[in-house]
């Protein structure tokens, strides 16, 4: 049985992200989560909703994906958001990620905005759009 391609995707968001040397900096560690701790420490980022529709052709099977990353922020506010949002977009648009089971068509970052939130932080919201199709 292969893996679910959206995890299949998210685990190589993660992993991508928590690899790089720069962003690693900008959070102060790999703070990069699937779901962020109880005690969060921002900055960091982690992984929100995620919708997955069929993406079938007549000759082959896919999925698209549309992918929300959350960044949480406190010391430098919308700015800091926004250096992180443009980090994440430099690693991730466009970016030509491997896949368990899947193979990854193509990865855009569709939208980003950043907002104040509660008890002093800032929230920055990205989203992506990934298609996908199993390699069997």
């Amino acid at each position: 049985m292969s893996v679910n391609p959206s995890l299949a995707l998210q685990k190589a968001i993660i992993e991508t992200l928590r690899a790089d040397a720069s962003l690693t900096a900008m959070l102060g560690g790999p703070r990069v989560y699937d779901r962020p701790p109880r005690r969060m420490n921002a900055p960091c980022v982690n992984i929100g909703a995620a919708e997955i529709h069929h993406w079938n052709t007549f000759t082959a099977r896919g999925h698209e994906h549309r992918l929300t990353l959350h960044v949480w922020t406190r010391h430098g506010g919308r700015k800091s958001a926004y250096e992180i949002i443009a980090r994440l977009d430099e690693l991730l648009d466009d970016a030509d990620l491997a896949l368990q089971d899947h193979h990854l068509v193509n990865l855009r970052a569709i939208f980003w905005t950043a907002m104040r939130a509660d008890d002093g932080l800032f929230q920055g919201i990205m989203r992506l759009r990934a298609t996908t199709h199993p390699l069997n």
